[in-house]
């Protein structure tokens, strides 16, 4: 049925447990998976105490990503399924945007990701990549929640 899901990993529990579901899927499906890392361009003061320049920090953020997109593709290979690997930076959008449009531009059928199911003031305060993907997106998404 779904021939191309994208997933988007961050490293995340919540992004590993939507990993872990769309390598099942892709299995029984015979699916291709396209894994997403988006590097988010407005980084938290606080993480950025410690680093001497955002130019570094933004190196460092990519780093991590090539680092999440290779562990995220060895997953797949090791259950016998393929996929690519996809950075995208969010300059100026929101992640869920980045989401959104790499799913229509890698010609996806489905879009699984994690969630950690927040409700109330956290959700409000903290966004939802999830949410938005689901009320933005014309691609179906298969929502993965949090065990915690």
């Amino acid at each position: 049925m779904y021939q191309r899901i994208l997933v988007p990993v961050d490293g995340s529990s919540t992004a590993q447990r939507g990993l872990k579901e769309a390598i099942g899927l892709a299995r029984l499906m015979h699916a291709h998976l396209c894994l997403l890392h988006v590097v988010d361009a407005y980084p938290l003061l606080g993480e950025m105490a410690s680093v001497s320049s955002v130019d570094e920090y933004q190196r460092e953020l990519h780093r991590h990503g090539e680092r999440v997109l290779l562990q995220a593709a060895s997953a797949a290979a090791e259950a016998g399924v393929s996929a690519q690997q996809i950075s995208r930076d969010s300059v100026r959008q929101r992640v869920s945007d980045v989401i959104t449009e790499e799913a229509v531009k890698s010609g996806c059928d489905l879009i699984v990701m994690g969630t950690h199911g927040r409700r109330g003031f956290a959700r409000f305060t903290l966004g939802s990549d999830a949410e938005r993907v689901l009320r933005h997106c014309t691609v179906p998404v298969l929502v993965v929640r949090d065990a915690g």
